[in-house]
């Protein structure tokens, strides 16, 4: 019964108003179709008309935040979620005395309860806010902390916003310096709602050097000064291949493709990633390189490019 409890309440915080049968957490009620019948189209009618009404939305900043950065790449497979949960952990490791949060807007593909080695549900505190769960100090929110781990979330464009304002709103993020935000793929819902709602300090784009990335990478950019948010910089991920056995470097995805496109932004580069095996399995592991192997060359590279960023950061507020 308290579980039940707890998961009506849960899903209430994320979806008020939406048909029951999304109520409970079933495993239906996320990898099944969309809701379609008349109460859930006109659900959905009804949200939209309240939206359009408002017009565009005020910024309000998130309670007890100081900075929001987000990750963003335009492509998907890019490595910026890698990165972004990397630099969570970069950025604590530079200063110890920040405190550091992810939030993983994500919701159709969440990867930092993986990366982060992180399970289970948030709890509410007495406020009715989810509390965000926690390793190697960051705090960390998750669609994939909420719905089962094989479970698609089939939602419209309009629940996945309502679910993404919950993610920033109604969780207890405590006092934080900086909070990560690893954005999911592209320039459509979830990047407007957050930079439109979110007074965010600065994004930084992810992407790798060949050419059908930055295609979509100059988008991202592109977007982000539409809407007024500040680019401060792009990280060439997956830049080279060193050969472990020989030591030849190898540009498997092209040279310097992201030093190109910041030159035609009038951007700067913060930074290149290599392509290591190392990277990978440690995040596949749940511990990242920042974390597991401190001391490695690229370890380091993530620490200098989160010194990089916080070198641009305006002056937090008081």
């Amino acid at each position: 019964m308290v579980a039940q409890a707890w998961s009506r309440a849960l899903c209430a915080r994320l979806c008020p108003g939406a048909p029951r049968r999304l109520h409970g957490w079933s495993s239906a009620a996320f990898s099944s179709r969309s809701p379609s019948s008349s109460t859930s189209d006109g659900f959905l009618k009804e949200k939209r008309a309240q939206i359009m009404s408002r017009g565009l939305p005020k910024q309000k900043p998130i309670e007890g935040v100081k900075q929001v950065l987000v990750f963003a790449s335009g492509k998907g497979g890019v490595g910026k979620s890698t990165t972004a949960v990397n630099i969570a952990l970069a950025l604590a490791a530079h200063d110890s005395t920040k405190a550091v949060g992810l939030l993983d807007a994500d919701v159709y593909g969440p990867s930092i309860p993986k990366m982060m080695n992180l399970k289970g549900n948030p709890e509410l505190s007495p406020k009715n806010l989810m509390r965000p769960l926690k390793n190697y100090g960051i705090a960390c929110m998750s669609m994939g902390f909420l719905v089962e781990e094989t479970a698609p979330v089939v939602w419209r464009g309009l629940m996945v916003m309502s679910a993404i304002e919950k993610l920033l709103r109604q969780v207890d993020w405590g006092q934080l310096d900086y909070l990560v935000i690893d954005m999911p793929p592209g320039t459509g819902d979830v990047q407007l709602s957050v930079s439109q709602n979110v007074p965010v300090t600065g994004a930084v784009i992810v992407s790798t050097p060949q050419d059908i990335a930055l295609l979509d990478a100059r988008k991202g950019a592109e977007m982000f000064r539409k809407v007024h948010v500040p680019v401060l910089g792009l990280v060439q991920n997956m830049s080279v291949f060193q050969c472990p056995k020989c030591k030849h470097e190898t540009h498997i995805f092209g040279a310097d493709g992201v030093r190109d496109l910041a030159k035609t932004l009038g951007l700067d580069v913060l930074g290149d990633i290599p392509l290591h095996v190392n990277i990978r399995e440690t995040c596949d592991a749940g511990q990242p390189i920042v974390i597991s192997q401190p001391q490695s060359d690229t370890a380091k590279t993530y620490l200098r490019i989160a010194t990089e960023i916080v070198r641009r950061l305006p002056t937090p507020p008081a």
